[in-house]
């Protein structure tokens, strides 16, 4: 088909976000020609991304010598570089998206994530990134572990812009939305301004498909078998009536009254990981107004390509008419005995896990990089 299916994507009230940034992208100049043809209206970034950019070419030779001629350290270096392409990318936004709608225009950087279950800790670095990017429309990503949302709710009642990260759960969306909300009362209380706070709740998918359906597979009865490759549109359709119930409340009315803006929910893990499933159901199922979709760039362009939509023009909600069924289906894996509670958890602890690892081997490229530039 054409970009007139992500145009009627963004009519619907989702903002799609690229999952990807690298000083080759924006040297290339492949991303702001993405933002320049309205494809996509903010980045997110992770330790796995960063490790990849660096790791991969040449784009970062240059920079690591003078770090290394500078005498820096791994540490360091990976802060400077990091931070220099969201700067970069921040700056991009600016120029191609003037007066974007609120929140959009945003590059998302992520705490260290060994710092997940450490509340001072990542508030410390969250103040730190925010001070070094130094650019309105960038988002701290925070991990939504119980010590991060402590940090969230410190970061946005000092005006921290926030990308709450690692949400599985409906549960953990509610606890997110609260902290986003509890932080906002308290920088009222403090007189900080609320116009230029923005937020969004990353609710993660393919992870969840990838975690239920071999437990789906093992109990093998046909009810079982009807109810895979449901749980994560299920549990975000879910979290989107949550979203719904939230920022309607007397509570959040009081707050928009002063300038608040909702936190929007975030679909993230948008890439399918079951070739048995169509390559853009994360995008299809999860049509509604007030979201993100980050999406890697294989994700992005089939949308562009071949999104399922339905025939004719206009919005397209394929959120809210299906949240009974969504809960239907939830409780139907509860029903058979799935232990979805459980598996969202290890998914949680899974994740931070694997951010970590990428963080260790985004050190060591870093480490490796220096050595070779200072004895080259």
């Amino acid at each position: 088909m054409s970009a007139d299916n992500l145009a009627r994507i963004v009519e619907s009230g989702v903002s799609p976000w690229l999952d990807d940034l690298s000083r080759a992208r924006l040297r290339s100049g492949s991303l702001a020609e993405l933002v320049q043809a309205g494809h996509v209206l903010g980045v997110t970034t992770n330790p796995t991304i960063f490790d990849k950019a660096i790791a991969d070419g040449e784009a970062y030779d240059e920079a690591v010598r003078a770090l290394a001629a500078a005498g820096a350290d791994t540490e360091t270096a990976v802060r400077t570089l990091t931070t220099d392409d969201v700067r970069e990318a921040a700056d991009l936004f600016a120029r191609l998206l003037p007066g974007p709608p609120h929140g959009d225009g945003r590059v998302s950087i992520e705490v260290d994530p060994r710092l997940a279950h450490d509340t001072d800790g990542t508030i410390a670095q969250a103040r730190e990134l925010w001070r070094i990017v130094d650019r309105p429309n960038v988002y701290i990503k925070i991990p939504a572990t119980p010590e991060g949302l402590l940090a969230i709710t410190e970061a946005i009642a000092e005006g921290i812009s926030v990308n709450a990260t690692l949400i599985f759960s409906v549960d953990t969306y509610r606890a997110v939305a609260t902290a986003y909300v509890d932080g906002l009362e308290r920088a009222v209380a403090a007189g900080v301004d609320l116009a230029p706070i923005a937020s969004v709740a990353s609710v993660f998918l393919s992870r969840i498909d990838a975690k239920v359906d071999p437990v789906l597979d093992e109990i093998g009865t046909p009810e079982a078998a009807e109810l895979r490759g449901t749980a994560a549109i299920a549990g975000a359709r879910a979290s989107y009536a949550a979203f719904q119930e939230i920022f309607s409340s007397p509570r959040w009315t009081d707050l928009a009254a002063a300038g608040a803006h909702v936190q929007r929910p975030l679909w993230a893990s948008t890439g399918v990981k079951d070739p048995t499933f169509a390559d853009t159901r994360y995008v299809d199922e999860l049509l509604a107004p007030d979201v993100v979709n980050t999406m890697p760039e294989k994700t992005l362009q089939a949308a562009i390509d071949h999104a399922r939509l339905p025939e004719g023009s206009g919005p397209v909600d394929t959120v809210t008419p299906h949240v009974d069924l969504a809960q239907e289906q939830l409780a139907g894996l509860l029903r058979l005995g799935v232990p979805y509670e459980q598996l969202l958890a290890e998914l949680t602890s899974e994740g931070v896990a694997s951010f970590i690892a990428s963080w260790e081997n985004l050190l060591e490229t870093v480490t490796t990089s220096l050595s070779n530039a200072r004895t080259a």
